[in-house]
């Protein structure tokens, strides 16, 4: 199949390693199967300028449109400060998973209909049904909460997707919970976290599956996937509902995991493997991905 001869715009690599490389000189379009070689002498002119006007309908240059420019228009709230990092990769999303020669066919699907359970109803959802589009505005959770502990205090603003089937206050109280808990990035006096609903350097998004894919620009999540773009932790409501079939049996561990690794590449920590079979997998594995023989762990510091 012919593809369009396109020079990309440069963009930071999805695993923060820097920009990616743009094609530049002479165009070719080997890779779309039409020859770039010097026509042998002998050939017609009408070969000539026959070959020169295909090749130039294919290698008709484009601009992409800016990832940042889809965060920028959906987000109703004001603009965040902060964080300086590049972009990283979400839980979810891998170089090699998801690059544009490799990238995987994930057709989202809507969960029927059901009663939220007691866990549910605790990390705010009130109804199980994921609609695969939403509005695409976000609201930001009205109310502030303190920071339990002492300094440093690290400020977190809650947001999520207007008209999604949560409870706003409900989702920032299990957020808060999940990152003021000792097992988590604050163990052991090592950070406290605050809620506010003005400017903050870390924003935690919660959204429908189109949206959310949208807020993480180039890192491909097909809305099935969540992520860290910029200051925002990006969950996908689809997985807020229904975790991952390795985690059927602790959704409550799997939110608390999503909350902790996306808000953990906020703070600057990067990706890592599973140490051995049986071994509590790391926080920053990517355990929606697999657990890889790993066991279970939503936690930085998990107990002993």
């Amino acid at each position: 199949m012919l593809r369009s001869c396109v020079e990309p715009v440069p963009r930071t690599a999805a695993d923060g390693r820097g920009p990616w490389p743009v094609r530049v000189g002479a165009p070719s379009c080997d890779d779309r199967r039409v020859s770039a070689r010097v026509p042998i002498r002998g050939a017609s002119v009408a070969s000539v300028f026959g070959g020169a006007a295909l090749l130039a309908f294919l290698c008709t240059p484009g601009v992409a449109p800016s990832a940042r420019g889809h965060v920028d228009a959906l987000a109703v709230s004001r603009p965040l400060g902060g964080l300086q990092t590049a972009p990283v990769l979400s839980d979810d999303a891998g170089p090699f998973t998801f690059s544009p020669t490799n990238t995987p066919t994930i057709t989202p699907t809507i969960t029927p209909a059901a009663a939220p359970t007691a866990a549910d109803r605790a990390a705010g959802i009130r109804s199980r049904t994921v609609e695969q589009a939403g509005s695409g505005e976000l609201d930001v959770v009205p109310g502030s909460a303190a920071a339990p502990g002492r300094e440093p205090v690290r400020t977190v603003r809650v947001e999520v997707e207007r008209g999604l089937p949560v409870d706003g206050a409900g989702f920032a109280d299990f957020v808060l919970a999940t990152l003021n808990d000792d097992r988590g990035w604050g163990h052991d006096g090592a950070m406290t976290f605050a809620r506010t609903d003005g400017d903050a350097p870390i924003a935690v998004v919660l959204a429908s599956p189109e949206t959310s894919a949208q807020l993480c620009g180039d890192v491909r999540t097909h809305g099935m996937l969540s992520c860290r773009n910029g200051q925002r932790a990006v969950l996908t409501f689809h997985r807020w509902v229904n975790a991952t079939d390795e985690y059927a049996d602790n959704v409550t561990g799997y939110r608390q995991y999503v909350v902790n690794h996306e808000v953990g590449h906020a703070l600057g920590h990067g990706h890592e493997r599973c140490p051995g079979p049986g071994k509590p997998a790391p926080v920053m594995q990517q355990q929606t991905l697999g657990l890889k023989g790993c066991a279970q762990n939503p936690w930085p510091h998990p107990a002993e």
